[in-house]
């Protein structure tokens, strides 16, 4: 069985981090409980709220099997030479808008930061 509350020097290592990170990222959202006269601790629930939050906005997906790394894929290379001057072919243009709009569209929406804002204060 767990203990509800995780004190101050045992939350860092509760979500895996090391205390200047905790103090920078964690602790300003997180209701600090006192524990006698100088101790403080937080709610290992809490403390599970803000990681899963964290994990939701910042995990990324485990790598599929058999899938390369964009890095580790092969490149097309280029049949030409390059050619000063402008390009008469408005496909490039166009391509290129498909590209930024696609580029716009996988950005995450900033509600991360503001959710885990939210959370820590409803909490």
């Amino acid at each position: 069985m767990e203990p509800r509350l995780i004190r101050h020097r045992d939350a860092p290592a509760y979500l895996g981090m090391n205390k200047n990170l905790f103090a920078q990222i964690v602790r300003p959202y997180m209701v600090v409980i006192p524990i006698g006269r100088q101790g403080i601790a937080y709610d290992r629930v809490d403390l599970d709220k803000w990681a899963d939050n964290y994990k939701r906005c910042n995990g990324r997906p485990a790598k599929i099997n058999g899938d390369a790394k964009w890095e580790e894929k092969e490149r097309q290379d280029s049949s030409k030479e390059a050619v000063s001057g402008t390009s008469t072919s408005s496909s490039g243009v166009v391509a290129f808008a498909n590209l930024l709009d696609s580029i716009r569209s996988m950005q995450p929406k900033n509600t991360c930061a503001e959710g885990s804002k939210r959370s820590a204060r409803q909490s």
